[in-house]
């Protein structure tokens, strides 16, 4: 037995030298390489890193105040399919709108067009209702 381990541990060091030698070998004919992409990619990578946050803040509406209303509502359009869209989408449009949590949904028929009521409250606890097209995604 003692034999047996003996032969492991001289097999698993001379793998490990054999792995290490063959991994200096290619490490050196990489090196070059190596230092060519972090000389041309890194300083590409940075500026597009730099440029990507002012690109998005200048797409983003400002907030807008309703008249008559202490509520902030930020001028957020949504692409909406054609064929409308599901409760659980007016719910996430409504919460991420109002940063409020929708506590109470209903679903009712105004003028042959599916309307989406939804209560939400906000932390403060002011309890806001929101109607929204299920067909266009408007809310009102």
């Amino acid at each position: 037995m003692t034999e047996l381990f003996g032969i492991a541990v001289w097999v698993a060091l001379y793998f490990k030298w054999a792995t290490h030698a063959a991994f200096q070998a290619r490490r050196a004919k990489l090196a070059p390489v190596m230092k060519k992409l972090r000389q041309g990619l890194v300083p590409i990578a940075l500026i597009a890193a730099g440029i990507a946050p002012s690109t998005q803040a200048h797409s983003m509406p400002g907030p807008v105040v309703v008249a008559g209303s202490s509520v902030e509502e930020r001028g957020v359009i949504y692409e909406v399919p054609h064929d409308g869209i599901s409760l659980d989408e007016a719910v996430r449009m409504a919460e991420a709108q109002y940063r409020a949590r929708v506590v109470r949904t209903d679903v009712q028929d105004e003028d042959g067009r599916k309307v989406y009521v939804l209560k939400l409250l906000s932390d403060g606890g002011r309890v806001i209702t929101v109607r929204i097209d299920a067909a266009t995604g408007r809310m009102r």
